[in-house]
């Protein structure tokens, strides 16, 4: 017999389905509740509640678990590319090698942009945040592929699109860079590799060679798979709201960029470098910040530290630390100020008894912002590299809904505002 919870509503039972996942979550049907009961669930930032069955990413929060497809993030973060893993993400499974070859021969093929955009990036004010840009272009995407806002698309057509927004975010993430520096734009080269080819536009000159680190391609790999999902996030949930409306991949992915752009979202890698940025500028002296942040009548927060979703430890720090390591390293970069402040806070979160029992470990924003900081990234470029990243999440989610034929998304509420009062004349008016 299967699982029901029963709700007694003015002495009346109500049996509401017990539904139950592959990794045994478990959550009440209450998809009937409204019509059964008239009555509605009143769940603020919908904490507790399953919005859609999603066969994507896994994640548990309490053991530390993140898996994408029942991959484990670790073997995927050691043994893939960010390609591969997004393949495996919007198509259900690792590709082989024919498959992964195809894939990304096609992405290379796509990353040229129309030369229009050029005239689009010179339309910004010079003081236009980079994911302003980022989002507008994309959205801009439907106007170069107009045919991308039907609803009615062949699996052949929404596959077209997917490909060309993997390959052409990269390019429009490096002119915005460009773009924000004053630097010229650099067209994409087919002979390197997905992040090589990102990196290369970022970074390289026309005027010099550009030589290709590849403990730096390895970092940035790893950076972009640990962010290509992560469950039904807000930017996500964003994604799939907006498109359960058919609104079209660009257009809702734009939306995803927008509500990443959030500093309570996409925004803690970055707020990390300020706060070292903060420590160092008042003399580095970490212990008077560590005291500060027990200091309950203290503002200061440590940025980078603790997890709202992971309760024990964030299983993407654990694989980014190491790979932080390397490319400070490599860059010669780890004696720096700014690290030696980074480590001191670490170890402090690590063994100091106060952080220990409030589980407040380094988190994947405290590395990545080491990270795109010795890179010579921008603050303010931190999220643009999120949102490349987590670009594939959002395809894969897109899709997903797209083919379950899900219903459009309405939430309900409960309405605190006057009761029916009559209109009154602007002379009449106290």
């Amino acid at each position: 017999m299967a699982e029901s919870a029963e709700l007694i509503l003015d002495g009346k039972s109500i049996s509401l389905p017990v539904i139950e996942g592959t990794e045994h979550e478990k959550a009440f049907d209450i998809g009937k509740l409204r019509d059964q009961t008239g009555y509605v669930t009143l769940d603020s930032g919908y904490k507790n509640t399953g919005a859609t069955k999603s066969a994507i990413t896994f994640l548990d929060g309490e053991e530390g678990i993140l898996r994408y497809r029942g991959y484990p993030i670790e073997q995927l973060a050691e043994k893939s590319s960010f390609i591969e893993v997004a393949y495996l993400l919007i198509y259900g499974a690792l590709p082989t090698a024919p498959q992964l070859a195809d894939f990304s021969n096609r992405i290379t093929k796509h990353t040229l942009v129309h030369e229009d955009m050029r005239k689009i990036f010179d339309g910004f004010p010079s003081s236009t945040h980079p994911m302003a840009i980022l989002s507008s272009l994309t959205c801009a995407l439907t106007g170069f592929y107009p045919e991308s806002i039907s609803p009615n698309q062949t699996p052949e057509e929404v596959d077209l699109n997917v490909v060309r927004l993997l390959a052409k975010i990269s390019t429009i993430a490096a002119w915005t860079y460009k773009n924000s520096v004053g630097h010229p734009l650099n067209y994409p080269r087919n002979d390197l590799d997905y992040t090589s080819n990102f990196l290369y536009m970022m970074f390289s000159f026309p005027t010099e060679k550009y030589e290709i680190n590849p403990v730096v391609v390895s970092a940035l790999n790893k950076l972009l798979i640990l962010h290509a999902d992560h469950e039904q996030n807000c930017s996500t949930s964003t994604v799939r709201l907006v498109g359960s409306a058919n609104a079209s991949l660009y257009g809702s992915v734009s939306a995803g960029i927008n509500a990443l752009w959030g500093p309570l979202h996409g925004g803690a890698n970055q707020e990390v470098i300020e706060m070292l940025e903060a420590i160092e500028k008042d003399g580095g002296d970490t212990s008077k910040f560590i005291n500060k942040a027990k200091d309950k009548n203290d503002s200061f927060r440590l940025m980078g530290f603790g997890h709202r979703v992971y309760k024990n430890f964030d299983p993407r720090a654990k694989i980014i630390k190491k790979a932080a390591d390397e490319v400070l390293q490599a860059l010669g970069m780890q004696d720096s100020p700014l690290l030696k402040i980074a480590q001191e806070l670490e170890q402090a979160a690590l063994t100091d008894q106060y952080f220990v029992e409030r589980k407040l470990y380094p988190n994947v924003d405290f590395y990545s912002g080491i990270i795109y900081k010795a890179l010579g990234i921008p603050t303010e470029m931190f999220t643009v590299m999120f949102a490349v990243g987590r670009l594939p999440g959002w395809i894969a989610q897109w899709k997903e809904m797209r083919e379950n034929k899900e219903p459009i998304g309405r939430p309900r509420q409960i309405y605190v505002g006057e009761l029916e009062r009559d209109y009154t004349a602007i002379g009449e008016r106290a």
